[in-house]
């Protein structure tokens, strides 16, 4: 993406982030912080060259993490850029994990579709957690199926409909992008620790 106009606060925050971090596996934002509550800057050119670094960077402290998907705003930086990916081994997953390759996206948007093999408007409620609120997870009623639009990062733009898991994530990372955190959208009452639901999910049936 060519740049519209570098912004010098941002360019030097990346700058300094890559001088702490050389690695490229940077602090990620915790749930409390300002940044996370602020709708994001359209991109429009902000970080010049310093784009590809950023994103790269980003990759990398998703899946260090791990996680499947992380929006700038949660590395500090309140830009509409974020990167996902998932690797859906499992096709008998009920929560249709099919494999979802790494990418990054530029002020990525969504918008409900019907599932393209039912005509349906349709969702669907698993448990869902965040790289910003570590530790725990809870049930997340979301679309089965978006329309997922915006720009790659050689700045194609796309536009697609994604399906069951990648269409979370897709979801999960637009409206952190928008301020809002999957606990906005949250069943509370299903809230639980990670530790807890790896014990129950490993007791037989």
């Amino acid at each position: 993406m060519k740049p519209n106009g570098a912004d010098r606060g941002l360019r030097a925050a990346v700058e300094e982030l890559l001088r702490r971090y050389p690695n490229g596996i940077f602090p990620i934002v915790g749930a409390g912080d300002p940044v996370l509550r602020n709708p994001v800057q359209p991109y429009a050119g902000q970080l010049g060259d310093l784009l590809d670094a950023t994103l790269d960077a980003m990759r990398r402290t998703m899946l260090d993490a791990p996680g499947v998907g992380l929006a700038a705003n949660q590395i500090g930086l309140p830009l509409a850029l974020a990167v996902m990916w998932d690797p859906g081994t499992d096709t008998s997953d009920p929560r249709e994990r099919s494999p979802f390759a790494c990418r990054a996206v530029i002020n990525p948007t969504y918008q409900v579709v019907p599932s393209p093999d039912t005509g349906l408007v349709e969702s669907r409620t698993f448990y869902e957690g965040c790289l910003s609120v570590p530790g725990y997870q809870a049930e997340v009623t979301r679309h089965r199926a978006v329309r997922f639009r915006g720009t790659d990062q050689d700045g194609t733009e796309f536009d697609e409909v994604l399906v069951g898991w990648p269409a979370r994530i897709a979801q999960h990372e637009t409206d952190h992008l928008a301020a809002t955190l999957y606990v906005d959208k949250a069943d509370l009452r299903t809230l639980a620790t990670n530790q807890w639901l790896a014990a129950a999910r490993s007791l037989p049936s």
